[in-house]
């Protein structure tokens, strides 16, 4: 272990000590406090802040998380920030009821119950807890996956509620070459140990919110999104839904019937399939009752603008590919949608050489 040093973040006189072998955000987390995150991996901005008084050295970045300028003026990426003395900290980002109410990070062991295909490229990994039998989470948090006894770990949204004692679903896409997406074809098997690490995230529910939600997702994004619908129709939120999900064609839908029945759950909720390319044709035109769904064409970002009149007045959650998420948060600062009312998660993927 390093030296220590105190933390003291402003506007909201919280102060914390941090240890120089750890980070910021990671004292943060073990000392109980929800910090916002997302990444983990100096690469989505969200744990962007300023950095008053201190001395601070930061682990390798994404210049687009932290451009050079940012950094010039002081700001810091809390997930690769290192602390050398007492530091103060101006939070950009936070929910001051969330600061304090951190769930404790938990170590879980596990073995693989079901690997199953849900499109061409996207797999749901079932996992049966052994030790601990529970995982406690946030509907739309992710954990660290790894293999026992390995180093490196790849991080997954849960798609299933703590609720589900005993399992927990990720929803993963596939990549050639993927460090741990390339296992599932062949290198890992039913029965398998894994060990999870977690809760992470500030993908999640506001407690007191009233606002409507807006949904956006693609790919294996459908993970946090179908969490916190499962979660909204156990508990009987009554706020309204709309969940866009874009893809390419209707072979990249799936868990429709899920969705639909969550729907018919929940007291306003709508479902709408975004195809990049076509739907399926009648008489050179897109047939939308094909899949028996709504749905439109066009690129997910351009079908919620036409969509969507007052985004400035909901919560918008947003979780699939990097340039997804990047054009749907482009789209909600030219609506004028407040940040903290702006929650998403960027997948990554980690290739070999």
């Amino acid at each position: 272990m390093g030296e220590k040093h105190q933390v003291r973040f402003e506007p909201v006189d919280l102060v914390m000590e941090v240890d120089e072998d750890e980070t910021v955000l990671d004292a943060a987390f073990r000392q109980g406090i929800s910090l916002m995150h997302g990444c983990r991996e100096g690469q989505c901005s969200a744990c962007k802040s300023f950095l008053i008084d201190g001395d601070v050295q930061m682990d390798r970045y994404s210049t687009f998380a932290l451009a050079d300028y940012e950094s010039d003026e002081g700001y810091v990426l809390l997930c690769k920030s290192h602390a050398y003395s007492d530091l103060v900290i101006e939070l950009i980002n936070f929910d001051a009821d969330e600061l304090r109410n951190a769930i404790p990070l938990q170590h879980l062991k596990a073995t693989i119950s079901a690997i199953e295909p849900v499109t061409h490229d996207i797999v749901s990994l079932r996992l049966a807890l052994v030790e601990p039998l529970a995982f406690t989470f946030r509907p739309g948090q992710y954990a660290d996956v790894r293999l026992p006894d390995q180093a490196g770990h790849r991080s997954f949204s849960m798609a299933t509620t703590s609720r589900n004692l005993g399992e927990v679903e990720f929803l993963i896409k596939k990549y050639p070459g993927g460090h741990f997406s390339g296992l599932l074809e062949g290198g890992l098997a039913v029965g398998d140990p894994l060990e999870l690490d977690g809760p992470y995230g500030s993908f999640t529910l506001r407690k007191g919110a009233e606002r409507p939600i807006v949904c956006i997702g693609g790919g294996a994004g459908m993970a946090p999104i179908l969490s916190l619908l499962r979660h909204m129709a156990e508990e009987k939120v009554e706020r309204p839904v709309s969940f866009y999900y874009g893809a390419r064609t209707e072979n990249d839908l799936f868990y429709l019937d899920e969705i639909t029945a969550l729907g018919e759950q929940l007291k306003e909720f709508r479902f709408v399939a975004c195809l990049s390319q076509s739907w399926p044709e009648v008489d050179g035109r897109p047939d939308f009752s094909t899949l028996g769904i709504e749905g439109q064409t066009g690129l997910v970002t351009d079908i919620v603008e036409r969509n969507e009149v007052d985004l400035a007045s909901c919560d918008v959650y947003l979780c699939g590919p990097p340039p997804m998420v990047d054009a749907a948060l482009a789209l909600m600062e030219a609506s004028s949608v407040p940040v903290e009312q702006v929650h998403f998660d960027k997948f990554t993927t980690s290739v070999g050489p």
